[in-house]
């Protein structure tokens, strides 16, 4: 069923059979759609299951909460361009100015 994170239709029956019968109980559960796709892959394919598994109509059936990965993007990767940090109303002639901080070397 979730490919990143070998969860099976034998683990979704077993969760079912264990009381989870709600989208989110089952991610929890099984851990289904917490891999690299984050559920893009097998969302649709365990709710239908889940429909099924549960007798419910598959359009009872809500997708679940997406949230931010766990680790965060560090900003100092962000802020390395230094087009990024200019405004519209910032005036092109300093572009080349003498006050402006060094790119930060290479590790």
């Amino acid at each position: 069923m979730c490919r990143c994170e070998d969860v099976t239709l034998a683990d979704l029956e077993h969760s079912v059979s264990r009381g989870y019968r709600d989208i989110e109980e089952v991610k929890r559960y099984t851990g289904f759609g917490t891999g690299p796709c984050q559920g893009k892959e097998c969302l649709a394919a365990v709710a239908t299951q889940l429909a099924t598994l549960t007798g419910q109509p598959a359009s009872a059936i809500a997708p679940f909460t997406s949230r931010p990965p766990l680790a965060p993007t560090p900003l100092r990767l962000l802020a390395r361009d230094p087009g990024a940090h200019r405004f519209p109303d910032d005036l092109e002639d300093d572009v080349g100015d003498d006050d402006a901080p060094e790119s930060e070397p290479k590790r």
